[in-house]
């Protein structure tokens, strides 16, 4: 995605106190407003000047900004820093309706605010984070400690960042997707009333072998050649558990297997799908390709038949 450096777009200083920031704005608004200004490129701009002006305004969305830095020298496709999002804690924003944001506001700001919850009399606002877990964390449950950066006021109204350390129970069969509510841990009251909650969303570490689509795995099974012609069984490893798994005679590349019942636990549990895939071995010895000779003579097979000519 394109990095968009809201300070530039609004002509402000990256130290700029909210009521340059506001000033800025409503000047820059009034230039480009559709109703004033009819030029080619005045609706684009707009709509530029509104989205930082959304984020600029906003302190928590700020001081998260802000932790992205500027804009890398060698522009190109930007990429925020590694789990930027997964540790940072928004509070529940709103924004105006049927305003449409650039990808790069999209991707770090309304993936987390957009089912943020309106704060109620007394009571703290909710907050919405990520969390990254492993596959093997859904099978069995865990315990993780998360570290969240939270933007809190200063004693002198300035916004800063607030790390704290927030113990998290991992439920057995939980969902890419889904959300685990801690209560009472999203933003404080500012009056005497209880605190929101805190959302987190959950996210699955990337797996050198798995991959997750709501409770069913999916896995590349490399198999035998004599496996695949023979139809034997294989111990086949899950996140589970090993299991036996039984290879239908003359199977194929491509081929894919149910285990049923054997993904993410729940009512009902997931499914394995095993892609088979044939590997051959290394013909290293003399034994070895005095076999695979023999296979050539004895076995009147060419896996071109099907191509023609």
């Amino acid at each position: 995605m394109e990095f968009r450096d809201y300070y530039k777009t609004l002509g402000v200083a990256r130290d700029a106190s909210a009521d340059d920031i506001r000033k800025a704005y409503r000047k820059l608004a009034r230039k480009y407003h559709p109703d004033v200004n009819t030029g080619a490129e005045s609706e684009a701009k707009f709509k530029d000047v509104n989205e930082a002006y959304e984020v600029l305004k906003d302190p928590e969305r700020r001081a998260a900004y802000d932790q992205l830095g500027q804009e890398p020298p060698s522009s190109g496709r930007y990429r925020p820093p590694p789990d930027w999002d997964g540790a940072y804690q928004f509070t529940g924003g709103e924004f105006p309706e049927g305003e449409v944001f650039s990808d790069f506001f999209e991707n770090l700001f309304r993936r987390g605010e957009r089912s943020g919850a309106r704060m109620g009399a007394g009571r703290g606002t909710d907050s919405h984070a990520r969390i990254e877990i492993d596959i093997e964390d859904a099978y069995r449950g865990a315990t993780r400690i998360l570290s969240l950066r939270a933007p809190v006021v200063g004693p002198t109204g300035e916004m800063r960042l607030e790390e704290r350390n927030i113990s998290v129970r991992i439920p057995k069969g939980v969902r890419a997707g889904q959300h685990i509510r801690l209560p009472g841990q999203g933003t404080p009251s500012f009056g005497e009333g209880p605190a929101g909650d805190l959302f987190l969303e959950v996210t699955f570490a990337p797996h050198p072998i798995y991959s997750a689509d709501g409770r069913d795995l999916y896995v590349e099974l490399p198999i035998a050649p004599w496996e695949s012609a023979l139809g034997q069984k294989v111990v086949m490893p899950t996140p589970g558990g090993k299991v036996d798994l039984k290879i239908p005679k003359n199977a194929r590349s491509g081929q894919k297997l149910r285990l049923k019942g054997k993904g993410l636990p729940g009512t009902p549990p997931g499914d394995v799908y095993a892609t088979l895939k044939i590997v051959n071995p290394r013909v290293s010895s003399d034994e070895a390709r005095a076999l695979f000779e023999k296979m050539a003579k004895t076995m009147p097979f060419d896996p071109r038949a099907g191509m023609g000519g």
